[in-house]
């Protein structure tokens, strides 16, 4: 679907929860493909066919568009880590080898693979922390349940679920950071395999 077949749903749905889902599909593309700095709140409702005032009801500023689309990106990484989180018939050292592989492999498709996305997400980090705050909250509590069932079924050691989880979250920031994925990427080793295997060894029985 493109952009106009996308501003043409939105200017005859009168849903609107369905129509700040346009605004933000569409804020997105244009993120995209223009880039965050050069995209206004104008060309937003000129691509939806609407005047500034209709996306400004919905978003009361660029920067919170900019929050809202950014959530909605992390919302897609949690999402999948929550799937491999809650594969309870796996092992956890095996869930947990995983759920470091998408987060690294997420990271960088969303934001750092188009330098304009890029962009976007250092402009959250350095005006909405609350944001990229409040998901690192809940991929913690994702570790946490994993290193929980990690630690029952004996595969880890008896280990403070929480502080592993924190640990965890530390060690692999270069991996899941936009700009350390960005200025790291001719840095061979560690690898996301490597730093995971020596997690393992970390929270393994021995």
């Amino acid at each position: 679907m493109t952009v106009t077949d996308l501003a043409r749903d939105a200017a005859t749905d009168p849903d609107t929860s369905d129509l700040r889902s346009r605004i933000l599909t569409i804020a997105e593309r244009l993120f995209r493909d223009m880039g965050y700095r050069k995209t206004t709140v104008a060309d937003i409702a000129a691509a939806l066919r609407m005047s500034p005032g209709n996306v400004y009801r919905f978003f009361p500023s660029k920067k919170a568009l900019n929050e809202a689309v950014a959530e909605r990106l992390l919302a897609q990484i949690e999402a999948e880590l929550g799937r491999i989180v809650s594969e309870s018939c796996s092992p956890a050292r095996e869930r947990l080898r995983r759920f470091l592989r998408t987060t690294h492999a997420m990271s960088a498709g969303q934001f750092t693979a188009n330098r304009r996305m890029h962009d976007m997400v250092e402009v959250a980090m350095a005006e909405s922390w609350e944001v990229i705050h409040g998901h690192i909250d809940r991929v913690e509590e994702l570790l946490v349940v994993l290193v929980t069932e990690g630690v029952r079924s004996g595969e880890f050691r008896a280990v403070d679920p929480r502080a592993a989880a924190r640990c965890v979250q530390t060690a692999i920031v270069r991996f899941c950071h936009p700009a350390l994925i960005a200025q790291c990427a001719d840095r061979e080793q560690p690898t996301i395999d490597e730093m995971t295997d020596f997690l393992l060894t970390g929270l393994g029985t021995g």
